[in-house]
């Protein structure tokens, strides 16, 4: 049956290339883990996580255990990296899927270890990678927690402590004041696993603003000082943006983040259609509570995309979206399922004329920027937010 025709576009070939780009920059120095947590970014795991992988993708990231399953079923011979931990009963579904879960608290190893045991796994045998807090206060063994994770790691216990991880909170910074912070008391934190008599063989260090920003090279000179080799976790360039950094380079920005520029493409657009044109009087109120009165006699075009689409409320009357390759302004209050657009001065606008929400239509572009710019927000949550019945479709 045809659908109510709002949905998203996803250029796989384009994540394919994002991937090959980021990768030939980390070759020298890192591991490329694909980031296709929280539904790839809202862009489709379906879609995405096999496209990263036919890209040259070993490692995928998500959230939770659900995700690693789904991307299990998708990608049989990726390893996938369950970021989001363990909660009580996941244990059997990470030994019985093959995942590697991220740990930092005792009872997220009681949980693995006892599933592994329940399936005589021998000693060694089920990797977890470790997160240390080195100063975000979110998720991590803090400095008084690691002694007691660590001890663990008995000979005898199926766990294997395959990698060391810690998240650098301001690699958007540019004057990478706070991530060199994060780095030395990382190294510190370090020195006290091998005092613990274990040698992890990953360090799973920086996203896209790291790797982008050229900070690859001072991760894998931290992994080899420990002999482990150098992990980088791209996320949003993957799907063909680059992070903001705050404040601004000075001078001249990393040849890196120039490069970029220039080379990822955008992954998704969104769409949706015209429902209907009407011609409305000077004094029409459109849309809930009169938040916009017509000065004129106007033309309006119903679009099928609302805020349960993803299209946020607080874009009404201070936003425009893309109609025969044109700006038209959104006039009054966005609804649930619909939204109204000021097509007075487009010509020819009818019914059926596809609307571009975010993407490129003509010479025109709206980016997830705008979007977040226009709401307060950034351009994660703009993609994340757009609903699970707009469907995802591969072009």
């Amino acid at each position: 049956m045809p659908t109510r025709p709002c949905w998203v576009e996803i250029r796989t070939r384009s994540l394919e290339d994002n991937f090959r780009f980021l990768a030939s920059h980390a070759a020298l120095h890192a591991e490329l883990l694909a980031i296709v947590k929280a539904n790839a970014y809202g862009h489709s795991l379906p879609l995405c996580a096999p496209a990263a992988v036919r890209a040259g993708a070993n490692w995928l990231g998500v959230t939770s255990v659900e995700e690693g399953v789904e991307a299990r079923a998708l990608c049989p011979e990726a390893r996938i990296l369950v970021i989001g931990g363990v909660f009580p009963g996941q244990g059997p579904a990470v030994v019985r899927h093959g995942l590697t879960a991220v740990v930092w608290e005792l009872w997220q190893l009681d949980e693995l270890e006892n599933a592994a045991h329940a399936v005589g796994a021998h000693a060694g045998s089920l990797p977890v990678h470790l997160e240390i807090d080195t100063g975000m206060s979110r998720q991590g063994a803090g400095v008084n927690g690691i002694g007691s994770v660590l001890a663990r790691f008995a000979p005898e216990s199926p766990l294997k402590l395959e990698g060391v991880m810690t998240h650098l909170f301001a690699a958007d910074e540019a004057d990478g004041r706070i991530t060199k912070v994060q780095l030395r008391r990382f190294h510190d934190d370090l020195e006290s696993v091998e005092a613990a008599g274990l040698y992890p063989d990953w360090l799973n260090v920086g996203s896209s603003a790291a790797l982008l920003a050229g900070q690859a090279g001072e991760i894998e000179a931290l992994a080899n000082r420990h002999g482990m080799k150098a992990m980088v976790r791209p996320g949003l360039a993957l799907y063909g943006l680059i992070p903001n950094y705050d404040p601004a380079f000075s001078g001249e920005e990393p040849a890196t983040l120039a490069a970029a520029r220039a080379q990822l493409q955008p992954v998704l657009s969104w769409k949706a259609a015209v429902a209907g044109v009407r011609t409305v009087e000077a004094g029409a109120v459109v849309g809930y509570n009169g938040t916009f009165v017509a000065t004129e006699t106007m033309r309006l075009a119903l679009v099928s995309a609302g805020y349960a689409d993803g299209l946020d409320r607080k874009l009404g009357n201070r936003f425009s979206l893309l109609v025969r390759g044109e700006r038209a302004p959104l006039v009054g209050r966005i609804s649930m399922d619909q939204s109204v657009l000021d097509v007075t001065d487009i010509p020819g606008v009818k019914a059926g004329d596809e609307v571009v929400i975010l993407g490129t239509q003509g010479t025109e572009t709206i980016t997830a920027f705008d979007h977040a710019e226009a709401t307060g927000t950034i351009p994660w949550e703009v993609f994340t937010r757009i609903g699970a019945r707009v469907r995802r479709v591969e072009v």
